[in-house]
């Protein structure tokens, strides 16, 4: 069963409550093709490839003029509160297929586009991409979740998760942590 809109609206504050300078990082997650998540304990990142193997490389949603991937979106990032909120049948719903789970506060306020942030040895930088939830994620979660990450009064919390750019290539842990530059 899906969480209602009310669930939701009501869980809000203590999703914006979660850590703002660090948070752990958790479940990395590949997507070499639409719908396929591999888990892993480690990802390269480059500022040319994303995440070598991704789709990103090869079949991206949002794409620059030339066709290639808009470099905004090669890592996308979502709130383990609002993970854990909205996943609630993890048997048989998929993963959203977020790059990285992370126990942070992603809203605008705590992190503004062009924020840096270190993950592991790499640096990324918050994307001016707005997550708004693909229909995927209204299958998924529901209408109230999909409802939910759009409403005017929580856009800028980007309940959706945050995209973000690589700015300098290097390798991320799970257990490692995403910090503010």
């Amino acid at each position: 069963m899906h969480a209602t809109l009310d669930e939701l609206i009501a869980a809000t504050p203590e999703i914006l409550a979660a850590p703002k300078d660090q948070g752990e990082i958790s479940m990395l997650c590949l997507r070499p093709a639409y719908n396929e998540r591999r888990f892993v304990d480690q990802i390269d990142v480059t500022p040319e490839e994303g995440i070598p193997g991704d789709r990103w490389t090869t079949r991206p949603w949002l794409t620059l003029p030339d066709g290639s991937g808009h470099p905004g979106i090669q890592i996308c990032i979502l709130s383990k509160r609002v993970l854990d909120l909205v996943w609630r049948d993890r048997e048989t719903t998929p993963h959203p297929g977020d790059t990285f789970i992370v126990e942070m506060d992603l809203s605008e306020g705590n992190l503004p586009e062009g924020q840096l942030l270190q993950a592991g040895s790499a640096v990324l930088r918050v994307s001016e991409v707005f997550n708004d939830g693909c229909v995927k994620w209204k299958a998924r979660y529901g209408a109230a979740a999909k409802d939910w990450v759009n409403l005017p009064e929580y856009r800028s919390a980007r309940l959706r998760g945050i995209l973000c750019s690589v700015v300098s290539p290097g390798r991320i842990q799970n257990g490692e942590f995403l910090i503010k530059k």
